[in-house]
């Protein structure tokens, strides 16, 4: 038993010893090479940032007729001249990769306020199982604050979710077929994939009575990217939540961001069951954070149809007047919350 005990306590000093090694010499190139997204968190602390705004590629994405192609973020600046206003952007991110992004921002800094963008298909089984979350979710390992060596270990036998494209879409689709849809009087379908199916049958017509296949489709995309209800097992609920206690922690005045969608295309394709489920999930949200003492700007419809860039899939990507209706009600906002 001695020697067992003697042998335990051996290498568990060449344990330590190593992870100090490899923490010292090697851990800062290996979070450079898989984890480079973290590069954003260091900056954020290394110029001095008093507000940081966090967003994916709503944030940057403009249209080439605009005169005016600055980031959502550099215009919610212009509301506060002389303080330091900057952005951390990741296309694709979502609330989790968000909450890792703030966790990894150096305990040295000057951050008052943080502006958190929430995308509400981000909180869908297609977002969700996004064909992205493989190579996002490698990059979070380094960055989840296991013990370095620890943390280098799982990523060299692959401790992250890895999925084929047809696997994360299977993943996807088998929510939409399974999981209810929940209204408070009777609809005829009960998933999104019966009301897709429906949509997919009759097809949606053009002037002239013909099916019209490029709309047909693009109608199933914004059934299956908004047809599903928020509620408080959402993996993205639970992430926001994180979010709120890290910056309660840590001192931050927190606002949720939460973006415009096209809902007069919605109304328009596929009418106003699914307006409705889209309204009712930014309220969901909306009183769910202000509960917990967060201001959450509601810019579900602050932006029209002919502003958002994107005509062939629903996005959040808007052309210079878009950026600058989301940007003019977060600058209110934090105004009149005193969050600045």
């Amino acid at each position: 038993m001695k020697r067992v005990i003697i042998s335990l306590l051996v290498l568990a000093a060449e344990l330590v010893a190593m992870n100090w090694v490899y923490a010292k010499w090697f851990y800062p190139k290996d979070l450079t090479t898989h984890s480079e997204m973290i590069a954003l968190s260091w900056q954020a602390a290394a110029d001095s940032l008093e507000m940081v705004y966090l967003g994916e590629s709503s944030n940057k994405t403009y249209s080439w007729n605009d005169q005016d192609r600055r980031k959502i973020s550099e215009m919610v600046a212009d509301g506060f001249p002389g303080k330091r206003c900057g952005d951390i952007t990741k296309e694709a991110a979502h609330a989790e990769i968000y909450y890792y992004l703030l966790k990894n921002i150096p305990e040295e800094n000057q951050i008052e306020t943080v502006v958190v963008t929430m995308n509400l298909r981000s909180f869908g089984p297609y977002w969700i199982y996004s064909t992205l979350e493989t190579a996002l979710q490698k990059q979070l390992v380094l960055m989840k604050g296991y013990p370095p060596l620890m943390g280098r270990a799982l990523l060299a036998f692959k401790a992250y979710p890895i999925h084929s494209t047809s696997e994360w879409n299977q993943l996807a689709d088998k929510e939409e077929k399974t999981v209810p849809l929940e209204f408070p009087y009777p609809f005829p379908f009960e998933t999104a994939a019966d009301w897709c199916y429906d949509f997919a049958v009759k097809g949606v017509k053009d002037a002239e009575g013909n099916r019209d296949q490029a709309m047909t489709e693009l109608t199933s995309h914004f059934v299956k990217n908004y047809a599903f209800n928020i509620h408080d097992d959402n993996p993205r609920v639970k992430d926001f939540d994180r979010i709120v206690k890290l910056c309660q922690k840590r001192g931050w005045k927190l606002v949720f961001n939460l973006l415009a969608e096209n809902v007069d295309k919605a109304e328009a394709l596929v009418g106003p069951d699914l307006v409705f489920l889209m309204r009712e999930n930014a309220k969901v949200l909306e009183t769910r954070y202000e509960a917990m003492g967060v201001p959450v700007v509601n810019n579900l419809e602050a932006v029209r149809d002919p502003h958002f860039i994107d005509k062939d899939w629903p996005t959040e990507h808007y052309d210079e007047t878009g950026r600058k209706a989301i940007a003019h009600e977060v600058i209110k906002e934090i105004i009149e919350k005193n969050n600045f």
